[in-house]
């Protein structure tokens, strides 16, 4: 099919039909004409691709405006319009701009006029579907389609995160290293209201206090040595969208002052500054740490905390949802395989259950490192357990995040929840059914075990009532 645009044009004077669809295919478009604005409405309904139509505003049977209406009625006809009056009123432009009309000439026509108007209507519409092209694509990275898991608890979070999105109030992502919480931070971002608007992060931890000052406030020229320009800092560069500060256990103490005026004020001074800048701006902000700890210790302030904490965000570790672990799998080798543009491959069950039993310290980043390391060199199809990292070779499964060793059964494939449901019933069962020993022994809360308990009873699984 031809990527080049179809123009109709829509005039019951064969003259002056003529000439404009000859003018507009100079510029290189195809042009389908109609002495009826009736006939053309029928031909978009088999034809909706059309993306542009020059119309008569004044005909027999259905007039321009009849037209116009009939289009704009049809959701599924997405086409712009140019309205053309041989009576050059003021009344009829408006009318025709009311009504739905993109642009409008008067007649006798200027031709090149028409030419140009044509091309700035396409050249727009080129762009506003690229940008929505982008946008498409900016949600599927960084929105909820980004973020893989079907456990429990990231089911939890999802849930968490589709009441917090819409809101003003400020987050607190917390979790371990290599959980994702820039992710779940430009997931909020998306289904945010600021979604047009910028999403900025900055890392606490990786900038040195005295730069961190600047780069977070900014700072006027001459405000202290090497200020040799006015600098905008994050804060005014979020103006309207989200700021997203990672590792905020890292912050400076003298910092978390100032950082509360803002979220106290929302208004900024710059380094230097005389004047506060109004703001408006939403924070999310993440940290590997106990922030309860840090204020207990006097490492952060806890009126900043109390502030900050408006709302929690908990990301498990990949060590207690290793049901995800085989999606989480399958989605990074096939990002990898296209990206390097190398063979599709996949983990075998002897893999997955290899990789089940590593602790996961790094969590998904480790993962997705570890599967990078393994795809340079497999040359595509099943992943066995020879291509593994040396210490994720042979491994006994185990519950997650536990020491206990799940026996697998010959011949048999299990899935993660299968493996753990199995280290669940086993267990209780060697502890006489003594539900906090098996907690214990697992690794895991009391709670956890009841609720995973509970889950058995539901599914019709008799041994989950011990």
């Amino acid at each position: 099919m031809s990527t080049i645009p179809e123009v109709i044009v829509i005039d019951d004077e064969m003259g002056s039909r003529e000439s404009m669809a000859i003018a507009i295919e100079k510029a290189g478009l195809r042009v389908r004409t109609f002495d009826e604005a009736e006939k053309a409405v029928d031909f978009l309904t088999i034809e909706p691709s059309v993306r542009l139509a020059v119309c008569d505003l004044r005909m027999p049977g259905m007039d321009g405006i009849g037209f116009l209406e009939a289009v704009r009625n049809r959701p599924e006809l997405d086409l712009s319009i140019i309205l053309v009056t041989g009576f050059g009123s003021i009344e009829s432009a408006v009318q025709a701009m009311q009504v739905g009309a993109d642009d409008y000439l008067t007649k006798p026509v200027d031709l090149y006029e028409l030419r140009r108007r044509v091309r700035n209507l396409l050249e727009n519409r080129e762009l506003k579907e690229e940008v929505s092209n982008l946008r498409q694509l900016i949600d599927k990275k960084y929105g909820f389609d980004s973020l893989i898991g079907r456990a429990p608890s990231m089911e939890t979070l999802y849930e968490r995160m589709r009441q917090v999105a819409p809101t003003q109030s400020s987050v607190l992502i917390i979790g371990e290293s290599g959980t994702g919480k820039e992710l779940v931070a430009k997931a909020l971002h998306q289904a945010s209201p600021r979604k047009e608007e910028r999403f900025l992060a900055i890392n606490c931890g990786a900038i040195p206090s005295d730069i961190l000052e600047s780069e977070l406030f900014g700072h006027e020229k001459g405000a202290f040595t090497g200020a040799v320009n006015r600098k905008i800092g994050k804060f005014e560069l979020a103006n309207g969208g989200t700021l997203f500060l990672d590792e905020i256990s890292e912050l400076p103490y003298e910092l978390q002052v100032k950082l509360l005026r803002v979220l106290e004020e929302r208004q900024v001074m710059r380094v230097g500054g005389e004047s506060l800048i109004d703001l408006d701006f939403r924070l999310v902000a993440a940290t590997n740490r106990d922030l309860e700890k840090a204020v207990d210790d006097g490492s952060f302030r806890e009126d900043l905390y109390y502030r900050m904490k408006v709302v929690t965000l908990a990301i498990p570790p990949l060590r207690e949802r290793l049901s995800d672990l085989p999606l989480l799998a399958e989605h990074f080798l096939s990002e990898i395989c296209d990206r390097e543009g190398k063979p599709s491959m996949e983990l075998s069950s002897l893999s997955l259950t290899a990789l089940s039993s590593h602790t996961w310290p790094g969590n998904v980043r480790e993962l997705r490192n570890v599967l990078e390391s393994v795809a340079v060199f497999h040359e595509g199809g099943l992943i066995e357990p020879e291509a593994l990292p040396a210490d994720m070779r042979d491994a006994e499964p185990r519950i997650q995040g536990t020491g206990v060793p799940v026996q697998p059964v010959f011949g048999e494939t299990k899935s993660m929840a299968e493996i753990e449901r199995q280290a669940i019933l086993e267990t209780l069962e060697r502890t006489g059914g003594k539900r906090a020993e098996t907690a214990k022994l697992l690794g895991i809360g009391l709670r956890t075990l009841q609720r995973k308990l509970k889950e058995y009873r539901d599914s019709g699984d008799r041994d989950g009532d011990s």
